[in-house]
């Protein structure tokens, strides 16, 4: 028989048990191989959704922006000025007598208009001046009017001629490069006017006086925080902080809304646009940069209000009771 020729003599028993256990061993091995494979995956994939999760929600954070907190000082989302510190009251000389101060006529005399007279009105006289002003601070004709005016308005309010309250709003804030600078100067104002409401009128004008062109940035939240500080503003680091963190760009949002739908104390007005400004509740349509027709607006809605108020109203008396007749004498 050839040494070549395949052997029919059957493995032993042993080799062939090792050879299943090894194979038992291998199968064992790339069991538990599959199954660290399937739970690495699985964390694997759990960790991607929670990080896509918390993408997510950051990204909605973001877009909602910060919790709706309401302003300090604010009625009907407006604030008063309370003090007129930091502008000048005065007119260029070569314009001294270019607009008449609005005053209430005096009981039983007609209302007249003087080149440049003394008020004598008080917030809370008949026929006080109620001037309301919706600003955008990105918007050309708010700075067009807060320049023409300025002056003026700041007398009549130190003279106790008239009210004045700024509304603040964001219409143009797809205006900026992506800044939404209005939105933020907005929030800037709201954050003098509650942390330092006597330099809010200050402010206000040096928002609008050093407006940035639009089509730009506008100026950085460090800028308007800058600029608060300069225009006179108490605690300067708390005022810093609520402007460089944005903290009333939510309620400016929804203060914007609520004008666009209706505007208080109004006969239907609602807001299309900034400056939007109503006197005794009745808007303005004239030339943004003319002070005088501004003015003479402004007196002759003073003069109707006071009319208004002044006006008699007749009233029923009962008649005087005729005395019985002294019997003394008789």
């Amino acid at each position: 028989m050839s040494n070549d020729e395949p052997s029919n003599v059957p493995e032993p028993k042993g080799r062939r048990e090792a050879v299943r256990e090894k194979a038992q061993l291998v199968r064992a091995q790339q069991k538990r191989q599959r199954a660290v494979r399937r739970t690495l995956l699985s964390v694997g994939a759990v960790a991607v959704v929670a990080v896509v999760g918390t993408g997510v929600a950051m990204a909605v954070a973001s877009q909602t922006g910060r919790p709706d907190t309401t302003p300090a000082n604010v009625v009907d989302d407006g604030f008063a000025v309370t003090s007129v510190n930091g502008v000048a009251a005065d007119p260029p000389a070569q314009s001294v007598d270019a607009s008449p101060t609005p005053t209430p006529a005096v009981s039983g005399t007609a209302a007249s208009s003087t080149a440049s007279p003394s008020p004598t009105q008080t917030a809370t006289a008949p026929g006080a001046v109620d001037i309301r002003i919706y600003v955008d601070y990105y918007a050309p004709g708010a700075k067009q009017f807060q320049i023409a005016n300025a002056q003026q308005l700041t007398r009549w309010v130190s003279q106790d001629a008239a009210t004045l309250s700024y509304y603040p709003v964001a219409i143009l804030s797809a205006k900026s490069n992506g800044t939404k600078y209005s939105l933020r100067a907005a929030s800037a104002a709201a954050c003098v006017a509650t942390h330092s409401a006597d330099s809010f009128y200050a402010y206000n004008n040096a928002l609008l006086s050093k407006q940035p062109d639009q089509g730009g940035d506008g100026f950085t939240d460090s800028q308007l925080a800058d600029l608060a500080i300069a225009s006179g503003a108490q605690d300067p680091k708390t005022v810093r902080s609520c402007i460089e963190n944005e903290e009333y760009v939510t309620w400016v949002k929804s203060a914007t809304d609520r004008a666009v739908a209706s505007i208080p104390d109004t006969k239907g007005v609602a807001l299309t646009g900034t400056p939007m400004i109503l006197v005794n509740g009745v808007p303005y349509a004239g030339a943004l940069d003319d002070p005088k027709e501004f003015a003479q607006f402004v007196l002759t809605l003073s003069s109707d209000a006071y009319y208004r108020t002044e006006s008699p109203t007749p009233t029923a008396t009962a008649p005087a009771s005729t005395p019985a007749p002294s019997t003394t004498g008789k």
